[in-house]
């Protein structure tokens, strides 16, 4: 249990770090920056939590980042432009906000000094469009040049070969998670199953893009914060890269908004869209590095998560009232 820390989050009023936020602020130190283009962190208790200090700044500017990271002692690197649609609409700012901003905050890390554990966030989409039961060690592909979504990708991917390059030539102790597509209670932006379940408890049509046969697995938020946790705890993540998901909570996007629509009681109808961009039609994460070395392994299935979900939206955003009170115990 990690305990009377001084711990510095980058994006640190986003989805996975707000729910961070929620197991750490009660026994340690909390400065949160972000330049709140998304804040979930506003909706939570921990928004006005005593040791949780909230500082706006953008991980692009280099001098105020390290200012703001001096005295801490344990880094999660979460900042970054994600979602599909973001990417198509700005992939300057894709790219630079995550290549340049994790080169920031690797170097704000290693010039502050002390810092003990650096956790940085990469993405699954590195293992490319088919990714069945992929490891650790398996070889990162991605797409055509130019592509929304390869975007993306390639400025993950190099986060993720600077946090090992600083690794092995500084000797700063990072550690990459690979997040399988995270789903949970609080969730802001462009998440498949909170948009879902948003139209799905207002009886709107649900838009598939492409032909629903893409086959996900689903992690659980609280299954991804048990795995950053042990990131940042366990002796044997240092220098490694690892896959944080749940190899067992697999649907089709079809299958998912209507696991959605069962789970609701919906009424909506799913609809189909063409692609945005060129899109992923196989991720499934093999997880015995994680199991192995760092003793994670997630727990909570997709049922019991989407269940979980539809009755925080329902209880905390605007929805039909026949459909919120299925949630309401």
């Amino acid at each position: 249990m990690i305990q009377g820390k001084t711990i510095f989050i980058t994006g640190g009023a986003g989805f996975i770090a707000s729910m961070l936020i929620s197991r750490l602020a009660d026994n340690n130190k909390i400065v949160a920056y972000d330049n709140y283009t998304r804040n979930t962190l506003k909706d939570t208790p921990y928004a006005s939590h005593p040791n949780v200090r909230q500082i706006k700044g953008d991980v692009l500017d280099l001098p105020a980042l390290k200012a703001a990271m001096a005295g801490s002692d344990l880094v999660v690197h979460a900042a970054a432009i994600a979602g599909i649609e973001s990417t198509v609409r700005s992939p300057v700012t894709t790219m630079q906000v995550n290549m340049l901003g994790t080169a920031n905050a690797l170097q704000a890390a290693k010039e502050v000094g002390g810092i003990e554990r650096f956790v940085e966030f990469s993405t699954s989409e590195v293992f490319g469009s088919y990714a069945f039961k992929v490891d650790e060690l398996q070889q990162t592909v991605t797409g055509a040049v130019g592509e929304a979504r390869w975007t993306y990708a390639v400025s993950k991917l190099a986060g993720e070969h600077l946090a090992h390059a600083y690794y092995k030539e500084f000797g700063l102790p990072t550690v990459t998670v690979r997040p399988f597509n995270v789903y949970g209670p609080g969730q802001t932006g462009e998440g498949a199953i909170s948009i879902f379940v948003r139209k799905a408890l207002n009886n709107q049509d649900i838009t598939i893009f492409g032909d629903g046969a893409q086959i996900r697995a689903w992690c659980y938020v609280d299954d991804m914060v048990d795995g950053v946790l042990a990131g940042l705890e366990h002796p044997n993540a240092v220098g490694e890269s690892f896959n944080i998901g749940n190899s067992r909570a697999v649907t089709t996007i079809y299958g998912l908004a209507q696991a959605v629509c069962h789970v609701t009681g919906s009424q909506s109808k799913i609809v189909f869209k063409d692609a945005l961009s060129a899109d992923i039609e196989l991720r499934i994460p093999k997880v015995g590095k994680a199991k192995e070395l760092i003793d994670f392994e997630a727990k909570v299935d997709l049922e019991e998560g989407l269940r979980n979900t539809a009755a925080w939206i329902a209880e905390n955003e605007n929805v039909l009232p026949e459909l919120s009170d299925l949630f309401k115990s």
